[in-house]
């Protein structure tokens, strides 16, 4: 009896062993504690800058050029302006009836006095070069002789002239240039009548501000060349010197 029941408790053992969730050696990752979340992000602060930015030339001449092309309006006035300035030390120019330098007024006044027909040789010999070239609608002039010609034969034909007005357009040193708008009123001494020729004088001198090329244009219009305007022009030039005495000059 006591055998038989030693054989059924041993039976029970065997037939119903022990759940391994019950053995205390044994972790299941289920029942493990959740991992511990990372730390903050730490934070520095600076303190800011005393000294405030200040904009370098380069980066306003960029954030200009930005502004063009992202189709911001900017003033052309205050751009000519500024490039004005930039280059007055190599480029003089007068508006407004100014003359650039002492020696362009000085070339003006001579002028003034030529077509006020009161030419003198120490006009020619302070203003002109002898090569210079003198062209105007009925001429083409080369060398004193002949633009000298010109002048001295104007103070025949004119009992006066009178220059009614006169503006300075530009006067510059690079080119060394003078530009001039003029209203000269002429009385014939034959006739007696007047005309008023209104024309635009362009003058280019040389390095000592003496005249190399004069073209006067009549109411502002190109030089004729065409239907042998151009001979004529020639021959008159070459004609005039024959028929009026020019005074030769000292040096």
């Amino acid at each position: 009896m006591s055998t038989l029941s030693h054989t059924r408790s041993r039976s029970r053992d065997i037939s119903s062993p022990k759940s391994p969730l019950k053995s205390p050696h044994i972790h299941s990752p289920l029942l493990s504690p959740p991992p511990r979340s990372p730390s903050p992000p730490s934070q520095t602060f600076h303190a800011a800058s005393i000294l405030p930015s200040v904009p370098t030339p380069s980066l306003l001449e960029s954030v200009a050029g930005a502004a063009h092309y992202s189709g911001v309006k900017l003033d052309p006035e205050a751009i000519a302006q500024k490039r004005r300035r930039r280059s007055l030390s190599a480029h003089r120019a007068s508006e407004d009836g100014e003359v650039g330098s002492a020696a362009h007024q000085r070339v003006l006044d001579d002028l003034k006095e030529l077509f006020c027909c009161r030419p003198t040789t120490e006009i020619f010999e302070r203003s002109w070069r002898k090569d210079a070239t003198f062209q105007d609608p009925l001429s083409v002039c080369t060398g004193y002789d002949e633009y000298a010609a010109q002048w001295y034969g104007l103070a025949k034909l004119c009992s006066k002239s009178e220059t009614l007005s006169s503006r300075v357009m530009s006067s510059t040193s690079i080119p060394n240039r003078i530009v001039y708008h003029q209203k000269q009123e002429y009385t014939f001494a034959v006739i007696g009548r007047t005309k008023v020729i209104e024309s635009i004088v362009i003058v280019d001198l040389d390095e000592n501000d003496k005249i190399v090329t004069l073209t006067d244009q009549w109411g502002g219009k190109e030089l004729p060349t065409r239907y042998g305007s151009g001979l004529l022009r020639l021959l008159n030039a070459k004609i005039t010197p024959w028929l009026i005495r020019v005074p030769k000059l000292e040096s």
